[in-house]
């Protein structure tokens, strides 16, 4: 497993050749990666702040994992999360997940995704042509991860 919080970008496919590197064992890969967007609702976005915990967002990062680890088999995971400035079309989140079959690969990855976006120590900050606003959790990001607690 691999989790980072970091200001650079990523290079999505070294990653992923990174993880599999010598592995004949692997059957799926699934990734996701989120983008800044340049809209909001109606407003246009100019820039995105990410601010996070320090070592407490890695520590969540890693307890998401670890529970993706325990309900799939799974033979990797990367995620990396972004922080600072940001403009839209920029990279912000990337999740890998590796599997011998593409369910529990696919499941993995969404299940990382929602965990994320509702338990990880992230604050988001958009600053749009009315002016720079935190953003609010969404309720359907909770609802989201409802269905992985049944």
């Amino acid at each position: 497993m691999k989790v980072r919080v970091q200001s650079q970008d990523f290079d999505i496919t070294a990653e992923i050749n990174d993880l599999r590197s010598g592995r004949t064992d692997i059957g799926a890969i699934v990734t996701f990666t989120g983008l800044v967007r340049d809209f909001h609702g109606d407003h246009i976005v100019r820039k995105m702040t990410l601010e996070h915990f320090p070592g407490m967002a890695e520590k969540q990062l890693r307890e998401i994992c670890q529970t993706a680890e325990g309900r799939w088999p799974l033979q990797g995971i990367t995620v990396i999360h972004r922080h600072g400035p940001l403009k839209p079309g920029d990279q912000i989140v990337l999740v890998i997940a590796l599997s011998a079959h593409r369910e529990a690969a696919f499941e993995a990855a969404e299940f990382i995704m929602d965990w994320l976006k509702t338990d990880a120590p992230f604050w988001k900050k958009e600053e749009t042509e009315q002016g720079a606003e935190w953003v609010a959790a969404k309720e359907s990001d909770s609802q989201k991860c409802k269905k992985w607690q049944e």
